[in-house]
């Protein structure tokens, strides 16, 4: 039995011994004592249980306030990202200091943002538009630029490779940002992000 165990053992015999010996001194039929011992120990055992699992409560209600709005959820350096009711994983991030709004596309190669909001962000971009990128609407074309901070949560990208397209329809996190993490998957209705 480790010190901890002992310890919790010793402090559940304690309050037991105080109900029974308040109970006691009550002049109450033994079937009333019986009925407000049992009472209290469930009183106890239920605070106990809050007490035990609290960590776990804020996880729980961090994922209902999640499914509600549609928000990540940050376990430790752990993203947890809802599922939309598109059936698509959108996240809001942080470029140099501006939110934007991310459709998660492991299907694209590189980080891609619109032209305004590049420009909101602050993201330098090449002069010219210098490659073409096949996306599910067709070509486009995009210029190379640089953000000098991304950030999805608690997850820093600095000096990050994106692309700018005209297009202003066009915000994806790619795989660029995926494979620089030590994992992401999906599981269930969850796309987890870990740094």
């Amino acid at each position: 039995m480790s010190s901890n165990m002992a310890t919790g053992t010793v402090y559940l015999l304690l309050v037991l011994v105080l109900v029974v010996a308040i109970l006691i001194r009550s002049h109450e039929p033994a079937t009333k004592l019986a009925k407000m011992a049992l009472a209290w120990i469930a009183i106890f055992m239920a605070g106990f249980v809050l007490f035990t699992f609290r960590d776990d409560f804020g996880y729980v209600f961090s994922r209902l306030q999640s499914e509600i709005s549609g928000e990540p959820v940050a376990v430790g350096e752990e993203i947890r990202i809802p599922m939309a009711i598109d059936g698509h994983f959108w996240v809001e991030a942080d470029v140099n200091g501006t939110p934007v709004r991310f459709l998660v596309d492991s299907g694209a190669t590189i980080t891609t943002m619109g032209a305004r909001t590049a420009q909101q962000a602050g993201v330098e971009r090449a002069a010219q538009a210098d490659q073409i990128v096949q996306t599910a609407n067709g070509p486009v074309a995009v210029y190379r630029g640089r953000a000098q901070q991304l950030n999805v949560g608690p997850i820093e990208r600095r000096n990050f490779r994106v692309h700018v397209a005209e297009r202003e329809d066009l915000n994806v996190l790619g795989m660029n940002f995926l494979s620089s993490l030590d994992r992401w998957s999906v599981e269930g209705r969850w796309l987890i992000l870990q740094p």
